[in-house]
């Protein structure tokens, strides 16, 4: 028997969703793929993501994915029996260790996203993060104090026509978080910075942060204090309290600048809720932290 009740149900649902399909067709996303659920051992878990993303492509999104693996890092350098130093919390990067971070980055965890992308009926196309941006070595820490941890980076320029001309020929660019120093050798660079610079570079409608966390908690020891919408005028009073804390200010950092560099609005979103990625998107409420101008 037809169960009408869940049948309407859904199609509520996708009448919500049409009027934001309609608005972001042609317009460019950023989706910066990272978090714990990445190393879900469930493939369902991980693939979840990998299906919205498809989706927002076959609506008539240009959709440009920038994913993170430091797990994955830390688990081929222990493999390749190289230690891990940190300088106030920042990983120490030596040339052995940045030669097993681009391999661990580019043909790793890069080929996986394509892969479950391509499972999904997308079209991704890997980009190794060193031909698409270029980079100087970073010399300062998040309070602007001298660090020096070898062959980490902070990008300056992001190759635009490439990542255009992929996205011309209807392919889906996921890109690594290595750029190429003017050494012209690859250096280690935060995936969360990559991603609001590429958002920039592209002058994207959307940058949206997928992790392990459910957004910016107004009590981060409460999951039910989410902020839902915060200004850029906000954040400053969030940093003092402490609400914005050192694993969310890399995001914040970057979403600021984004946004100050004509990206409109920036998510922050749990990549390990089921669809969480669409729910954000396409429906009124959404379901995690949005960032927005004044």
């Amino acid at each position: 028997m037809i169960n009408v009740a869940e049948i309407t149900a859904k199609a509520k649902v996708l009448l919500e969703a049409l009027p934001y399909i309609q608005d972001f067709r042609g317009s460019t996303f950023v989706v910066k793929y990272g978090g714990s659920f990445m190393d879900d051992p469930d493939p369902v878990t991980r693939s979840r993501v990998a299906y919205d993303i498809a989706f927002l492509a076959a609506v008539g999104i240009n959709v440009v994915v920038v994913h993170g693996g430091g797990k994955a890092i830390t688990r081929a350098m222990e493999s390749s029996g190289l230690r891990a130093n940190f300088v106030n919390g920042l990983r120490v990067t030596d040339e052995a260790a940045v030669a097993v971070v681009k391999r661990t980055l580019d043909e790793i965890v890069n080929k996986e996203v394509c892969a479950a992308i391509s499972q999904a009926r997308g079209r991704p196309k890997g980009l190794p993060g060193d031909t698409v941006l270029v980079c100087e070595k970073l010399n300062h820490d998040d309070e602007g104090n001298p660090v020096d941890l070898g062959f980490v980076g902070e990008v300056t320029e992001v190759k635009v026509k490439l990542i255009k001309k992929e996205i011309g020929d209807g392919f889906i660019p996921v890109i690594s978080p290595v750029a190429e120093g003017y050494d012209g050798k690859p250096y280690n660079v935060n995936a969360d910075l990559v991603a609001g610079r590429v958002a920039s570079a592209l002058r994207a409608r959307r940058l949206v942060y997928m992790s392990d966390v459910p957004g910016l908690l107004s009590n981060p020891a409460d999951p039910e204090s989410l902020i839902s919408t915060l200004k850029i005028s906000q954040v400053d009073d969030l940093r003092k309290k402490g609400v914005i804390d050192k694993g969310m200010r890399p995001k914040v950092q970057s979403a600021m600048r984004a946004l100050q560099d004509g990206v409109q609005r920036v998510h922050f979103i749990d990549g390990r809720l089921p669809h969480s990625l669409l729910l954000e998107i396409f429906t009124d409420k959404g379901i995690g932290t949005e960032i927005v101008h004044g």
